[in-house]
């Protein structure tokens, strides 16, 4: 919890200054039994209404002040918790965004999402209820345990019994719900998981009519979640019940034993009712700290949750920003592999700067995985990579991205305007350098059909089509000027014509990128200077497309089913 505790450190007079008003308040509430005493003792024996009036001041004058301290302790706290609540968003966003694909995949989307989200609230909710009770609630106790031995010290002999048993009652069962908490967030990321895949895929589960299937799934994962649910909830729940059983037997017997020291002129009517305010006072306090600690129980719980993103390595990132060399790209025997199964193995090659470079292979052959290791995305498991002849385990992150830009298989564009999704490459590029970036990716039509620039894009491009993002997400790379360039199977969602047309205007840019082309088409890689065969991760053919057609086995199995199909349709 230290990392999580951290954030706390700015707003340190706000935490000290919160508990030192609840405290001021805490203090006032402590009086008001002594006050009443008087009354009973002195004021109402000799019928002196004067006084009795003036104890009545002073009892207002104590709400007045204990008001005064509660507004300014909420204050403190509810600042402290909310501005520690965004620092904690603010740190653990740029964890997430320093993280590789490689741990965000190990996480999972919709785990990041809730620690950053319903954690975190469940953290501010826990800090404001700590700022504000943690040491009222002990201090009101043992204060009234205090005030009662001034009083009557057999009869405070009670409280001392009392309190220590309360205690063991309400860290017992702490002590039982924290690691129970812990699995109810757990589950409640799985029922999180299960409705985001639902709700992303409900075109694909409805079109195999699977509502049902997917139904049943989810009811399960609810009715887990129910259960820990419930099982924490017995535990919590006894916690009132037993703090108020154990404080009302010592009320009966404080009032039993007082009631005989009243007889015997030991104790006076005002202190028998000063220390039934206080017990009252106790029992209303260890309420509030049993509700207190199971928030804090279920805070910790988040707080654990968000500390192991925290603890989790940033990408590496070097500290070079320059080189001799630009445009170039080399693998020497490079490897890689996903949880112990073996995507790549032994890939060498090199490209030099300005050639178009294709990979084609079947599904699964590790096309993707090939160039989102030149990007940077995920790191070899062995060999060495190298971006303009240096290490790309030492290029500055920033630098590396901007020198390699890349268009992902699924187009992704965010809400906002077209300019803004462009910019997200450009940045700084003027209206004509994106319209440039526009014009290259054969999106020209998309834009003007939107209204230009500022043209309305909903969330994840809903109102474009498959192929109009796809080129929009292209003109956002291009617009960013890259050394590299890699277009990860974007052209799967254009047409012949458009795919060809593409290919000739970033042939024609000056200076021409070095483009890795991922592709299913032997057509879209066939006038590349380069072509890199897969098969199951290994390299099994290097060269251009008419020495492949020779040479390569499996390049020429693709072409040639490929060929056959478009003779038999045609």
């Amino acid at each position: 919890m230290k990392k999580v505790l951290r954030n706390l450190k700015k707003y340190t007079l706000e935490s000290v200054l919160g508990p030192v008003f609840k405290l001021l308040e805490a203090s006032f509430e402590l009086m008001v039994p002594l006050v009443v005493l008087k009354i009973v003792d002195v004021g109402i024996p000799a019928g002196n209404n004067t006084y009795i009036f003036q104890m009545f001041l002073v009892l207002l004058l104590f709400a007045a002040l204990g008001f005064g301290c509660t507004l300014v302790a909420q204050y403190f706290a509810a600042k402290a918790a909310t501005g520690f609540a965004r620092d904690l968003r603010q740190q653990l966003f740029a964890k997430i965004q320093s993280l590789s694909f490689a741990q965000i995949d190990r996480v999972g989307t919709t785990t990041l999402i809730s620690r950053m989200t319903t954690d975190v609230d469940q953290l501010q909710n826990g800090v404001n209820l700590t700022l504000r009770l943690f040491l009222r609630s002990p201090f009101v106790v043992f204060g009234a345990m205090i005030m009662a031995f001034t009083i009557d010290v057999n009869l405070a002999l009670i409280f001392a019994v009392v309190i220590p048993v309360l205690a063991v009652v309400v860290f017992g069962i702490m002590a039982i719900t924290i690691p129970m908490h812990s699995r109810v967030r757990n589950n409640l990321d799985k029922v999180s998981r299960k409705a985001r895949e639902n709700l992303t895929g409900a075109r694909v589960i409805r079109a195999f009519n699977l509502e049902d299937s997917e139904y049943a799934e989810f009811a399960y994962a609810n009715q887990v979640l129910t259960k820990s649910n419930i099982l924490v909830g017995r535990f919590t729940a006894a916690m009132n019940p037993l703090t108020y059983l154990i404080i009302n037997c010592a009320i009966v017997l404080l009032i039993k034993k007082g009631a005989i020291t009243v007889e015997t002129g030991v104790i006076t009517q005002g202190g028998l009712i000063a220390l039934y305010n206080y017990m009252s006072q106790i029992l209303v306090e260890l309420i509030k700290l049993a509700n207190l600690i199971v928030n804090i129980t279920r805070s910790m719980a988040c707080g654990r949750r968000i500390e192991v993103v925290l603890d989790l390595e940033s990408a590496p990132s070097g500290s070079v920003n320059v080189s001799q060399e630009t445009g170039t790209v080399e693998f020497q025997n490079v490897s890689m592999s996903y949880s112990g199964a073996e995507v790549l193995s032994n890939v060498s090659f090199k490209a030099n700067r300005g050639e178009t470079i294709g990979i084609i292979g079947g599904t699964g052959s590790g096309k993707s995985t090939l160039v989102s290791l030149i990007a940077g995305y995920y790191q070899a498991s062995s060999g060495t990579i190298k971006i303009d002849g240096i290490d790309i385990d030492r290029w500055n992150k920033e630098e590396l991205n901007r020198r390699v830009s890349t268009v992902m298989q699924e187009a992704k564009l965010f809400s906002g305007t077209i300019r803004d999704n462009l910019q997200y490459g450009g940045k700084g590029a003027t209206d004509q350098e994106l319209m440039k970036a526009v014009s290259v990716a054969q999106a020209i039509d998309v834009v003007e059909s939107k209204g230009g620039l500022d043209g309305k894009i909903l969330q994840g491009g809903k109102n474009l089509s498959g192929g109009q993002r796809s080129r929009l997400s292209i003109a956002r790379s291009i617009a960013a000027c890259p050394e590299i360039l890699i277009l990860d199977d974007s052209s799967a969602a254009l047409d012949y014509i458009t795919d060809y047309n593409l290919r000739c205007a970033i042939s024609a840019l000056n200076p021409k990128p070095t483009t890795f082309v991922v592709s299913q088409r032997t057509s879209a890689v066939a006038n590349a200077d380069k072509i890199i065969v897969l098969d199951e991760g290994r390299v099994v053919g290097i060269g251009t497309h008419l020495e492949l057609l020779s040479t390569c086995d499996v390049y020429r199995e693709i072409h040639d089913s490929q060929f056959s199909q478009e003779v038999s349709h045609g």
